[in-house]
């Protein structure tokens, strides 16, 4: 736990950007008759039944210090997606970065083995070597600020009916467009000072 809340005390460095990964699933679901719509003193209103249109991934990757966010949907949650994941957070988003430090939960996706699986070891080295990899403890996947962005997403953006995947895909690219145009940072707070007083029974006890 002090491991990922101490990289959140480190100043930005675009040699050494500090992102946040997360990743949520998503149900489609079809409305089975038109939504009757808005009117004078009446909201719009929609059948409570639904036709179920599969499950879909999203990723979510978010730098707090510059508040920055971006969403990639996928039709799966497998390793090999993992690993183009990471591809393009290295060669894409931060091709410059001497090492990007990454915070995660600990899913037996989120491994370097799952690059072995999707590249050459040659290329999965290199992707790993750019990699400085900090995970949130067991029962502990609040510390990541990665959940924080998907809650906001979920409240703002995924709270109701999505059909489809191209409809998710460009409902979830209008919001990230529309939080990182205003600016939304997230003000971390909690320390390893506070952890040592707030969770001081989850520490084990000194032996004399």
């Amino acid at each position: 736990m002090e491991d990922v809340l101490e990289v959140y005390t480190c100043p930005y460095d675009p040699r050494h950007p500090q992102v946040c990964m997360d990743e949520v699933s998503k149900q489609l679901l079809r409305d089975t008759r038109p939504p009757l719509p808005m009117e004078l003193g009446r909201v719009e209103r929609h059948d409570y039944e639904y036709e179920r249109a599969g499950v879909v991934n999203m990723f979510l990757f978010c730098e707090p210090l510059r508040g920055r966010r971006w969403v990639d949907v996928t039709e799966q949650r497998t390793k090999m997606d993992w690993a183009h994941q990471i591809k393009e957070l290295v060669d894409v988003r931060y091709p410059e970065a001497k090492r990007i430090v990454l915070v995660m939960d600990y899913l037996n996706t989120h491994t370097p083995a799952s690059l072995y699986e999707a590249f050459d070891p040659a290329e999965a080295k290199r992707l790993a070597n750019k990699l400085e990899v900090h995970y949130t403890p067991k029962h502990g996947s609040w510390l990541n600020m990665a959940e924080i962005e998907l809650s906001v997403l979920s409240r703002q953006c995924l709270d109701r009916r999505v059909p489809d995947f191209e409809t998710l895909q460009a409902e979830v690219e209008a919001w990230q467009e529309q939080r990182d145009a205003a600016g939304n940072k997230i003000e971390w707070r909690f320390s390893a000072e506070d952890a040592r007083i707030k969770l001081k029974r989850l520490y084990p006890s000194p032996q004399e």
